[in-house]
């Protein structure tokens, strides 16, 4: 929202300085985003007379110029501008003044042997236009030495605030005059706006057929009217404000917007064709818009239409077709109330933002519809000349007027900040609530362009935000000298941050994906229940939560690969969803790699070595994963296959038993990455963090040191010969339960298929590794041990130690 300070006088008298104005506003809650001050920027710049403008000696296109600057002895200047000429007033530049427009401060300077203490700038010098072609060339009358920036109407601040979506009332700079007026910077003006008397009946009648959309409708016809360009005060504090001068009649209508956050529209009321009717769009209609594009339009769109068909779409942008120009001679005024919602539905819908939705969403006032059509009626005879008809109002403007009990006491009890009854009266008085009855409980009327009101904490927040919360004193915390603080993470919050950890720790770069996929997109991932389908999403794409990290993850990859990054490794921590309930929420790691992106490198390599991923490079990561997060193997089981997404010959399942089942990893399956449009090779996992073991409970009492092994470990290797479907996980898990006390490790190091061994069998060989605890072992117990390894192998896998 932006305002000058001039337009912001019109409403407020205050005799503040443009510092105290913006400091008081963002301590209010009308935060400040910026301030542009031209004057300020500006002020080195002086209207200047060129005395003389004679040939440079040396050069053809420069000109010597003498220049009055209203101070002192005439000054040379060397210009280059073609327009340079004696007698001209133009814009003077000092040396030491900064040109914004060329980057550069200047200084006295010699130019092919002329010197030159200065320069006449352009308009695209100083940055208030594009004009180049040559130097600003000003009227006869423009008095020499006064500052360029007074003299141009440009010292006017504009200052911009970033308005929170619960206040409509501040969309209008009578609005926050209003504020600022509460806060003790000035007076408010009087805002008492003079009905407009009409001659005659409104000849156009109005009829809407749903008033939950459209409450309100007022209407005049304003005839006789002479448009033309709006007068330059309203032209030069639309242009400040980013908006572009069309012509008075719209003019008027865009400086009502921000003057009084009062959106109306004006059709050329020659070009309506018949009376207004204010109804749902039908199926397949169209309306070329003022913004030249042609809408396709549905029944969920309000829209106003004569007997020629649509003519605006309602609360949001006009037709081109009733659009007024500088033959309108007879104008029709429109000034009515929308259904927030729905023109937010519409809005997004059609993908426009214009000013008037940003402002009918939000809420405006509608106590101010009729007066705020007899200040614009007001307005275009003053500028445009006309005779108004009477105003016709359809519909029933609505009084949303809401009474609070409100006791005094609410101020101190929710705030902490002891205000005064007597002060906080006076603060929602002048912010015009009405006050009714005495003593310490009071009825509040809240005004009709507050919708933002509801209840008593939020008549304490008006009171608090007005008064200052700069003036509640900060109060330490109690401290407790005996106590031992309590963790402050939760045990899925420690997580979350060590699995990011691990992950980047590994290579991978971290990923932000959105938290909604298409349906289709959620059905490959074991999504897609209507449940998890949103009401009213963002974009049609993005219309289910996820059920899974790695739809993003997958097209985030090949998003890289498109724009030359092949070789990419990705992963998040993030929440996906299995129901609409909060049980079926759970926070997940996933991590994708793409081309070379392996755990141990990434990208070409010189010797022509590097290998595309594969399912090994995600089992590599997720157990990294796991070992950082601390969780125990011993339990863990890899299952070979997964989930439908997963090929099923290149993946695995993790699980603590067949009923807990925490993750998946494998290379993607060729139907997704069909599904998708993804080219491979890509690998990846995803782990449900929630769904980990809680740690053990670890003894508290210390123990006085670290307890090395006092004996050397040793390590047999072992191996067997075991049919060509058996895992090899099986026989590792077979050999750790052969002997719990003393093996510590068990590690596959070779697995030979060939020559001497039964096409149907395999060899697979293991090294154990033994830790003795209360001695070293003797022969005869490692021979012992290392039978119970052999026995409990052959047991659970049917090997044959090889010979």
């Amino acid at each position: 929202m932006k305002f000058t300070l001039s337009w912001l006088k019109d409403h407020l008298d205050t005799s503040a300085s443009l510092d105290e104005i913006v400091e008081t506003l963002t301590r209010i809650g009308l935060e400040v985003e910026g301030v542009e001050d031209k004057a300020k920027t500006l002020a080195p710049y002086k209207v200047a007379y060129v005395i003389s403008a004679v040939q440079h000696p040396n050069a053809d296109r420069l000109r010597v110029c003498m220049v009055d600057t209203g101070e002192g002895a005439p000054i040379q200047v060397v210009c280059g501008a073609p327009n340079a000429r004696t007698g001209m007033k133009s814009v003077f530049a000092p040396p030491g003044t900064y040109i914004p427009g060329k980057n550069i401060t200047l200084g006295v300077g010699t130019i092919r042997g002329v010197e030159s203490a200065g320069m006449l700038c352009s308009a695209a010098e100083l940055e208030i236009s594009d004009d180049h072609d040559g130097i600003i060339d000003l009227p006869s009358d423009a008095p020499v030495g006064v500052p360029y920036a007074a003299y141009e109407g440009l010292d006017d601040p504009v200052i911009e605030i970033n308005l929170t979506p619960n206040r409509p009332d501040c969309t209008s700079i009578h609005g926050i005059a209003r504020d600022l007026a509460a806060a003790g910077l000035g007076t408010l003006k009087s805002d008492t706006i003079a009905p407009v008397p009409g001659k005659g009946a409104c000849p156009v009648s109005v009829t809407i057929e749903d008033e939950k959309l459209c409450p309100a409708f007022a209407l005049r016809l304003v005839r006789g009217v002479k448009n033309g360009p709006s007068p330059e005060w309203m032209q030069r504090r639309l242009l400040s404000i980013g908006l572009r001068p069309i012509n008075a009649l719209v003019d008027i209508t865009n400086y009502m917007t921000f003057d009084r956050g009062r959106p109306l529209h004006v059709f050329d009321a020659k070009k309506v064709k018949g009376n207004l009717t204010v109804r749902r769009a039908k199926e397949g209609e169209e309306v070329l818009a003022l913004d030249t594009r042609t809408y396709k339009l549905d029944p969920g769109i309000v829209v106003i239409a004569d007997e020629n068909g649509v003519e605006s779409i309602g609360g949001i942008m006009g037709g081109e077709h009733s659009g007024c120009d500088e033959n309108t001679t007879d104008v029709l005024i429109e000034s009515a109330l929308w259904d927030p919602l729905n023109i937010a539905q519409t809005g997004r819908k059609l993908g426009i933002i214009t000013d008037a939705r940003y402002r009918f969403e939000r809420g405006v006032d509608p106590a101010f519809t009729v007066p705020g059509l007899d200040l614009a009626t007001k307005l275009v005879m003053d500028l445009c000349g006309g005779e108004p008809s009477e105003a016709l109002v359809a519909g029933q403007v609505p009084d949303n007027r809401l009474t609070v009990e409100f006791p005094w006491s609410e101020v101190p009890r929710l705030s902490g900040l002891d205000v005064k009854p007597a002060e906080s009266e006076a603060i929602l008085k002048k912010l015009g609530f009405g006050i009714h009855g005495s003593g310490e409980r009071v009825s509040v009327t809240v005004p009709s362009w507050r919708p933002d009101i509801d209840g008593k904490a939020d008549l304490v927040e008006e009171v608090i935000r007005i008064a200052g919360v700069d003036r509640i004193e900060p109060q330490p915390l109690p401290r407790l000298e005996a106590a031992v603080a309590k963790p402050i993470l939760t045990l899925i919050q420690k997580r979350t941050r060590l699995a990011r950890r691990s992950l980047a720790v590994r290579g991978l770069v971290e990923a932000v994906t959105w938290s909604f996929i298409a349906k289709s997109e959620a059905e490959l991932f074991g999504g897609g229940d209507a449940r998890l389908a949103l009401a009213n999403p963002i974009a049609a794409e993005l219309s289910d939560m996820r059920p899974s990290l790695l739809p993003g993850l997958l097209k985030a990859a090949q998003r890289n690969a498109d724009r030359g990054f092949g070789d990419v490794a990705l992963f998040e921590v993030g929440q996906t969803f299995a129901s609409d309930e909060p049980e079926g929420q759970s926070i997940k790691a996933a991590a994708v790699r793409r081309g070379t992106a392996r755990a141990e490198g990434v990208g070409r390599h010189w010797d022509g070595g590097a290998e595309t991923v594969d399912a090994f490079d995600a089992k590599a990561d997720v157990l990294a994963l796991l070992a950082t997060l601390g969780i125990p193997s011993g339990g863990l089981q890899i299952v070979p296959g997964g989930p439908a997404w997963f090929h099923p010959g290149r993946s695995g399942t993790l699980q603590f038993g067949p009923k807990n089942v925490v993750g998946a990893f494998g290379e993607v399956h060729p139907k997704v990455l069909k599904a998708l449009d993804l080219k491979g090779p890509l690998v990846a996992f995803e782990l449900d963090l929630n769904a980990l073991p809680p740690p053990k409970a670890k003894p508290t009492k210390m123990k006085p040191k670290l307890n090395l092994p006092d004996f050397q470990p040793l390590t047999r290797d072992f191996a067997f010969v075991v049919g060509r479907n058996v895992a090899a996980g099986d026989i590792v898990k077979a050999a750790q339960g052969a002997e719990r006390q003393l093996i510590v490790g068990v590690d596959v190091f070779d697995i030979y298929e060939g020559t001497g061994i039964d096409p149907d069998k395999k060899s697979v060989a293991i090294a154990v590794t033994l830790q003795p605890t209360e001695k070293t072992l003797t022969d005869v117990e490692i021979e012992a041990v290392s039978a119970k390894i052999v026995g409990e192998v052959s047991k659970k896998t049917g090997a044959v130690l090889r010979g």
